[in-house]
């Protein structure tokens, strides 16, 4: 009898483990669509969260340009004592919502902001114009990288690489059936001047909140540079002599480029006006947007010309 039952019962085991295997795999294919499913969620939530972020950010942005409009309105110079100058602590937004509804999620979002003068700063493209390097601004930018207490030889090694990227596509387009010359990139940015030899990140690091580049040549705002870069600007001023103007500004702003010679009591010097000046064309905008787990870090630079505004990049990181 044994004997006979014999083969029923290795059926029913061959039964069995197939039907356990086909259960495993049904499970595994669910439990795959499944977990595709969630990426693609994820990443559609991520998208979503990215937009929302860029959303906020450009409002923002419409917002410091507002700012910076009203303020050419009513005042003719630009300091540090004016509203362009206050800058956002990081504040929730908590009439933000999603859909036309609120949700949990709204005291998560906050943004922080900040204007600043790139005009305070030393414009890197005052060094070389059309291919033509500017000697009195190598010196300025010299005495610049001496007093963040960095190698003034730089200053002659950037604007010759400016130069040669300036004048090279000309060149080349002279010289259209030769061979073709390896070219330098043209300086747009502050982190260009990594490729000059001789420059690290670590000296980049010291300098970088100093310089700037800007879309053409411009003068530095008394009103807002810090000592480093007034020194720098005018030859005849020590470190001491332009943190002495700098405190004297706190008290009173400078009217005019005058009123900022006549307030200095040491030895006496002029400046120009393609030097130095009192009002500014050009702003920096920094903001930081947080939601939920993502952040959005933005720079943006833009040029006001009387009561107008534009945006000349952004930058997101």
């Amino acid at each position: 009898m044994s004997v006979r039952h014999a083969p029923q019962h290795r059926q029913r085991g061959i039964a069995v483990i197939t039907a356990l295997l086909l259960t495993t795999l049904a499970i595994t294919i669910v439990s795959s669509l499944f977990w595709q499913q969630q990426v693609q969620v994820r990443s559609i939530e991520n998208q979503r969260l990215q937009l929302q972020k860029q959303w906020i950010l450009r409002g923002a942005l419409d917002w410091a340009s507002l700012i910076l409009r009203e303020d050419a309105k009513h005042s003719s110079i630009d300091d540090l004592d004016e509203p362009w100058a206050v800058p956002l602590a990081e504040t929730r937004l908590d009439q933000y919502v999603e859909n036309g509804r609120a949700d949990d999620n709204i005291a998560d979002v906050t943004l922080s902001g900040s204007i600043s003068d790139a005009q305070a700063r030393y414009n890197l493209t005052n060094l070389c114009v059309n291919g033509t390097v500017n000697p009195a601004e190598v010196a300025a930018f010299g005495r610049l990288l001496d007093n963040a207490k960095l190698n003034p030889a730089l200053a002659q090694a950037t604007a010759d690489m400016m130069a040669a990227a300036q004048k090279l596509p000309a060149a080349n387009a002279a010289n259209s059936g030769s061979q073709p010359v390896s070219q330098p990139m043209n300086f747009t940015q502050i982190d260009d001047l990594l490729a000059v030899p001789g420059f690290s990140p670590e000296m980049f690091g010291k300098l970088k909140n100093f310089v700037i580049f800007l879309p053409r040549a411009t003068p530095v705002n008394v009103n807002t540079a810090s000592v480093e870069v007034l020194a720098a600007r005018i030859g005849t001023l020590t470190i001491s002599d332009a943190t002495s103007l700098v405190a004297n500004r706190n008290t009173a702003s400078f009217r005019d480029l005058v009123d900022f010679m006549q307030r200095f009591h040491g030895k006496p010097f002029t400046v120009s006006d393609s030097d130095a000046s009192v009002a500014t064309h050009y702003f920096l905008v920094n903001g930081k947007v947080r939601m939920s787990r993502a952040g959005l870090d933005m720079q943006a630079l833009i040029e006001r010309n009387g009561v107008s505004t534009k945006i000349i990049w952004i930058r997101e990181y």
